[in-house]
């Protein structure tokens, strides 16, 4: 009897032994820097479990062992608590390295930009083809409504809801400026304002020329004078030919110029009825605090710029020296885009 108690003891004492010695090596294998030979980038789909996680990594080469990688999530207590999601991991992370970037949710963060001046039409092709974003638009948003800015999303996270915070970024910001604007500024509201800043955001790329610019169409608006903007034309054009993206790629025409369009801004004075694109926060400072200029005209300078003036007849001048320059030019290389002549 007591040689088969004995027998026993020793037997619990060996699986004792062998247990800590499991678990000293689990332990050992869970710090020890595993096979990935530089930084890798792996979503883990929602809804998957603890073994299909470990089979996924190891796939990957993330770990060597989906075994050691489970084990060490129940050893830990955080078997229930992997989150899905895009995650990248460095080079030789360890298992226990990556239960806690998985535990931690430490996502990989990307970015999406929306330029300053694109069309909503445009905002959307970008938001569409953005990696890692999910679901449809229920909607599209007006023309103006979107804030061109750089956003930051996880992989999964749903577009409507970027479009969302891209509105109410909008909102925000010209709500803001507008409390702050010059007092001086013949605007009625806010959306006037982001229908100005639109202009002035398609008739110049230069962020030193758009308090210029935006001074220019205050002044005529103040003046009961046509504000004479050729993007506003080619946005109704764009509209009426059903263009993509409602930019138009060709160069205007005289038809162009005196067809009947609420965005004709050579035939009506005043704004037209809507943004012509989505302005960023430049533009609308511009248009909310424009420099104090005198001049009622402006033209291309044939430098990537323009030329202003605070006469018709000098107006004329530098528009005679723009369309030799475009002569020049055509008389060398294929025509492409449209003159930008300005008011």
């Amino acid at each position: 009897m007591r040689a088969w108690i004995r027998r026993l003891g020793f037997a619990a004492l060996a699986a004792a032994i062998l247990a800590g010695v499991g678990l000293a090596i689990l332990y050992s294998a869970l710090d020890r820097p595993g096979p990935l030979g530089g930084p890798a980038i792996v979503v883990v789909p929602k809804g998957k479990g603890l073994a299909s996680i470990a089979d996924l990594l190891e796939r990957h080469r993330v770990v060597a062992s989906a075994y050691v990688l489970r084990a060490g999530v129940r050893l830990t207590g955080n078997q229930g608590w992997l989150r899905a999601g895009e995650y990248e991991f460095p080079a030789g992370i360890s298992p226990r390295g990556v239960i806690e970037v998985l535990v931690g949710g430490r996502t990989v963060v990307r970015k999406l930009t929306i330029p300053e001046g694109a069309t909503t039409a445009q905002a959307l092709r970008i938001l569409r083809g953005a990696y890692g974003l999910q679901g449809e638009l229920p909607r599209t948003p007006e023309e103006g409504s979107l804030l061109p800015d750089t956003y930051h999303y996880s992989y999964g996270d749903q577009r409507h809801e970027l479009v969302e915070r891209m509105e109410q970024a909008m909102v925000e910001v010209t709500t803001r400026l507008w409390q702050g604007r010059a007092r001086d500024v013949p605007l009625n509201s806010p959306q006037e304002a982001v229908i100005l800043a639109s202009i002035v955001e398609r008739e110049t790329a230069l962020g030193t020329e758009r308090p210029l610019i935006a001074g220019v169409f205050i002044n005529r608006l103040k003046r009961d004078m046509a504000l004479q903007s050729d993007p506003t034309v080619a946005y109704g054009v764009a509209l009426n030919e059903a263009v993509p993206d409602r930019v138009l790629r060709r160069p205007l025409t005289r038809a162009d110029l005196s067809a009947p369009s609420p965005y004709n801004t050579y035939a009506n004075k005043g704004l037209p009825p809507l943004p012509i694109a989505n302005p960023g926060r430049a533009a609308l400072e511009a248009v909310l605090h424009p420099a104090a200029t005198k001049a009622l005209y402006f033209v291309a300078d044939g430098n990537g710029g323009h030329v202003f003036s605070n006469t018709l007849a000098e107006h004329n001048r530098n528009v005679r020296r723009w369309r030799r320059i475009l002569k020049r030019r055509r008389a060398t290389a294929p025509k492409s885009g449209a003159d930008p002549d300005g008011p």
